[in-house]
């Protein structure tokens, strides 16, 4: 497989640089895999495309302040992005300037009087140390809302509520899972009203979610590491829904959610799990938890866009999204969303 086949033209306009007004009022196309069908809904529509047995899987990660700014001792001006917390005082980070940082430089960050310090370079990142009061504590004093680059404008007020999931609970993500964004407590009491079970997973979503596929046959992609769990509460949970008498779907929301359950699967057999994974999710890959999905609308050539295709079928997820790009859908983190179901 060539990574052009996961290629399409997306008009610009159509790239949601805001989220809708109200979480639920995004558009959802359902995406029937068996019968190959393709039906236009509102996201507040979702309980009608469930049933009581179904059972949802949330990520409920939370997303930190991880975008910084600062400038190196030469005065050139620096922007820091947290990949991943590593401890109380230090981070992985990317960094933006002019030239690359060495071991023992500083940066200090603006509107403050801290200093970091470039420890190490480990492959396109750095691991910086934070002085006290330690890494997350400097996150949330000064830093913005690690909006995605297709979004390209400055965080405002309204992101640190619109891009974080009202379920958010565990810190430690610097990238939304995105197809969470659509609900409210609202929508969460009536599915829960009306008998769908929830369980939880936790995967901290990486900047590298965002980096292009830089080889040209797909299985020569490395996927970058991110940290999860899969608890042994949420095992049980989804063997009751598919053993019970009757047997309910494990609707996974996002493709985060889909990687932690399939990498707890990994052996064959689910079971709990903590620790990195960098599962990669093509076409040709058989899924052993997962029965329904709800995601975004995904990059070009992503890899994400690359599981999507490995659930659905590549030409049918081709063929839904033309017909978004020809309705008008809205793409990307703050756009609309797709429940595929099989």
């Amino acid at each position: 497989m060539k990574v052009s086949d996961f290629e399409f033209e997306l008009p610009e306009h159509l790239i949601a640089k805001y989220p809708a007004a109200e979480r639920t009022a995004s558009r959802l196309m359902h995406l029937d895999v068996a019968r190959g069908s393709i039906n236009h809904y509102h996201f507040s529509d979702l309980p009608s495309l469930l049933t009581p047995a179904d059972l949802m899987i949330f990520n409920n990660t939370r997303v930190i302040p991880a975008r910084l700014f600062g400038a190196k001792d030469t005065g050139g001006r620096v922007e820091i992005l947290i990949e991943r917390v590593l401890d109380e005082s230090r981070a992985l980070v990317q960094m933006r300037s002019s030239k690359s940082p060495k071991p023992g430089s500083r940066v200090s960050l603006e509107n403050s009087s801290y200093q970091l310090e470039v420890i190490e370079k480990r492959n396109s990142f750095y691991v910086m140390v934070f002085p006290d009061p330690g890494v997350m504590a400097i996150a949330n004093e000064l830093g913005h809302m690690p909006l995605p680059p297709y979004i390209d404008r400055a965080d405002e007020v309204a992101d640190q509520a619109r891009y974080q999931t009202v379920y958010a609970q565990r810190d430690g993500a610097v990238a939304a899972p995105t197809a969470g964004l659509h609900f409210d407590e609202a929508l969460l009491a009536k599915l829960a009203e009306m008998g769908v079970q929830r369980s939880e997973v936790t995967l901290h979503v990486g900047a590298g979610t965002f980096q292009p596929v830089r080889v040209e046959d797909v299985e020569d992609h490395q996927m970058h590491s991110e940290w999860l769990e899969v608890s042994a509460s949420t095992c049980d949970d989804i063997l009751r829904c598919k053993t019970s008498d009757a047997p309910g779907r494990v609707v996974s929301v996002g493709t985060t959610s889909v990687r932690s359950l399939e990498t707890a699967a990994v052996s064959g057999q689910l079971a709990p799990y903590v620790g990195d994974t960098d599962i990669f999710i093509y076409p040709g890959y058989q899924f052993r938890v997962v029965d329904a999905m709800i995601t975004n609308f995904h990059l070009s050539g992503s890899t994400l866009l690359m599981l999507v295709s490995a659930f659905a079928g590549t030409e049918l997820i081709r063929e839904a999204y033309a017909e978004a790009i020809r309705e008008s859908y809205r793409f990307f983190s703050y756009g609309d969303a797709m429940l595929i179901t099989r």
